[in-house]
């Protein structure tokens, strides 16, 4: 039997297995999508020519495509047009054919126009990487073999499967389906878990989402983002400058008074300010509901979380049927009515609005006088907290 230029133990060829597709992830996450899809960092040149030829030998992906595609997503985020969200879809769909989802989209000549525009237009791009897509993997499929033998092609059958199913399944499908959520984004994405490796930081999915433009992933002292212990490392050896991370939440002293900057810094950490409207009046909205399941029959079958779910989200966001039963809780309870009308005044702060700043602080400082005036504790309480932030 031939054997190939190197010869391992079995343990040695499962290490070269995930060395390579880590590889892979890395340049995904760190060249593809961190730095040309959202241009939270600038590489040196040297550093994109490996990503580039790294991607066109393992995936086949061209630059112009993946990065449409995802801004595209972003773009159209949980609605019809978005090219693979599992709320749409549906999580089997994406997770088993989120490769096809992504091929069927590349097709797309508007998505590649509207959404691929700065990405590398170089000659090896226009001459080798994009019309010769399928060629790059051949060529690690020659390499494999003539490295490893016959177990080679076991290696690139790995290879050629690891970004499909981890970031075109399990990112895209999971990752806005099961998990954990930091900030009460708009769309349904999720963290998956706070620590993981095979995908490089990509599983803290919903921290992307919520500050798009950020080098960084990981937000919570808990959570460790791979991809981008590789960026510092590039930016300390000159390879790589990091141009945006997320802001981090800072306090001061309660102002009695809003002005200019509380303003800015609530619309800057929006979604942790909804995540802290959220968490502070869980328990009130959990004991009214539970009053309510009792009058209301219609509601007893439906799950205590997904009722508070819908006082916390936009009404467009939901279906007929959930819009009615909303409709019905709020008719039924004062207090749950203020808790979600206060809610959509507060995301009208930051919404698009022909309102001037002038307006908008003293919209603010109306909000906050009425949410401490209106005998619900938990508002009060969590007023105060708004007025905190710096």
């Amino acid at each position: 039997m031939l054997n190939g230029l190197i010869t391992l133990p079995w343990w040695g060829y499962v290490i070269v297995t995930l060395a390579l597709t880590h590889v892979t992830i890395a340049a995904v996450t760190i060249f593809l999508h961190r730095s040309q899809a959202h241009r939270a960092l600038d590489l040196h040149p040297a550093v994109m020519h490996f990503f580039r030829l790294w991607l066109w030998l393992t995936t086949g992906m061209t630059t112009r495509a993946w990065v449409a595609i995802h801004r595209k997503h972003h773009a159209k985020c949980e609605t019809a047009e978005d090219p693979h969200s599992p709320q749409i879809k549906g999580l089997k769909k994406v997770l088993l054919e989120g490769a096809e989802l992504y091929r069927a989209e590349a097709d797309n000549a508007e998505t590649l126009e509207k959404y691929g525009h700065g990405t590398p237009d170089d000659w090896l791009e226009r001459h080798v990487y994009t019309p010769h897509s399928t060629k790059g993997i051949l060529l690690m499929l020659a390499i494999d073999v003539l490295l490893f033998g016959p177990i080679g092609l076991t290696i690139w059958a790995v290879q050629m499967l690891w970004i499909p199913f981890f970031a075109a399944g399990v990112i895209n499908g999971v990752g806005h389906y099961w998990g954990y959520r930091n900030y009460a984004c708009e769309d349904a994405s999720t963290n998956i878990v706070p620590w993981g490796i095979l995908i490089g930081g990509e599983e803290l999915h919903n921290n992307h989402h919520a500050y798009g433009s950020s080098a960084k992933l990981s937000s919570r002292w808990y959570e460790f983002d791979i991809g981008w212990a590789y960026i510092r490392l590039l930016a300390l050896l000159g390879l790589a400058r990091v141009k945006k991370i997320a802001p981090r939440v800072r306090w001061g002293e309660v102002k009695h008074l809003c002005d200019g900057d509380l303003l800015a810094s609530i619309v800057t950490h929006r979604y942790d300010v909804l995540t802290r409207y959220a968490r502070s009046v869980r328990q009130v909205c959990a004991r009214e509901l539970d009053t309510l399941r009792e009058a209301l029959p219609d509601l007893r079958q439906a799950k205590p979380r997904r009722l508070r779910g819908w006082l916390l989200r936009e009404r467009r966001s939901l279906n007929e049927q959930e819009q009615a039963q909303l409709a019905a809780v709020l008719a039924q309870s004062p207090k749950l009515r203020t808790i979600y009308q206060m809610r959509q005044e507060l995301t009208a702060l930051w919404e698009r609005s022909s309102a001037t700043k002038e307006q908008l602080i003293k919209q603010l400082q109306d909000w906050c006088q009425r949410a401490e005036q209106s005998g619900i504790e938990a508002l009060r309480d969590f007023s105060l907290k708004l007025r905190c932030y710096a």
